[in-house]
């Protein structure tokens, strides 16, 4: 039976602010990345999301980002090597307590926005991370996207990878995201994410904004928490699956 692993960031309110249905998107997602405190999250929030996916469930992994509240994590910012290795590590360990306080594991490590584009691209700095990951366990797995620095350095490393597509999002012809300053970037109808996951699932390839189909393996595909239509996404893509025999649950299982 064909499978797939349908992750999501979560958690990321901060303070008296809210952000995202996480409670309902757990009904529909097998992994959940969950916000440490630096683009998002707070204590209160992070311990709140863990609850919800041990109750529900749901795989537990960790989002760290760039300490960057304002920006949500979206703005690259220079750091070197030893500051990624340390900030991640923070997080890392942040959330590790809160999961085992919850009696929760921690399966996972996915990079949140400007920190995964910089880690996929900079040898140096996915090879921190991966540091700062297996210095926590061996026994994490490490979300990035396909044939990546972050993955070739997490798979150094000793760690499990896990190549990451994208529901929501549209690729260029170089298989790059769009960036989100571009029309297209995000994907507007839940049929057309849905449609883009089943491609990505069944043939192992996906549609270019320029109408080329690009080779992409997926171990894991993510739907964002923050985006206007995340739950009904994820509601109609994991029917869609599902109609179609491809059963929905964590990598670890």
């Amino acid at each position: 039976m064909l499978r797939i692993d349908l992750n999501c960031d979560m958690g990321e309110g901060f303070g008296a602010y809210r952000l995202g249905r996480d409670a309902e998107l757990l009904d529909y997602v097998s992994s959940a990345n969950i916000a440490c405190g630096f683009h998002a999250g707070d204590p209160a929030t992070m311990r709140s999301t863990v609850q919800l996916c041990v109750r529900k469930g749901v795989a537990i992994g960790a989002h760290p980002g760039l300490p960057d509240l304002q920006g949500f994590g979206r703005r690259e910012i220079a750091i070197t090597p030893a500051e990624a290795y340390e900030l991640t590590l923070y997080q890392l360990g942040a959330l590790q307590a809160i999961v085992h306080a919850e009696g929760g594991r921690l399966q996972h490590v996915k990079p949140h926005g400007a920190l995964y584009h910089m880690a996929a691209k900079r040898h140096e700095i996915g090879a921190a991370i991966a540091a700062a990951t297996a210095s926590v366990s061996s026994a994490l797995t490490l979300y990035g996207p396909p044939g990546s620095e972050l993955l070739r350095a997490g798979a150094a490393a000793g760690l499990r990878t896990a190549s990451e597509a994208f529901a929501d999002r549209s690729y260029q012809r170089d298989g790059s995201l769009t960036p989100r300053d571009q029309a297209g970037a995000l994907l507007d109808s839940a049929a057309e994410a849905a449609a883009q996951v089943e491609l990505l699932v069944r043939e192992g390839r996906v549609l270019s904004r320029e109408g080329e189909y690009l080779s992409m393996r997926a171990d894991t595909i993510c739907i964002h928490g923050d985006g206007k239509h995340a739950v009904e996404f994820a509601r109609d893509i994991r029917a869609l699956l599902e109609r179609g025999g491809i059963a929905v649950m964590p990598l670890g299982t």
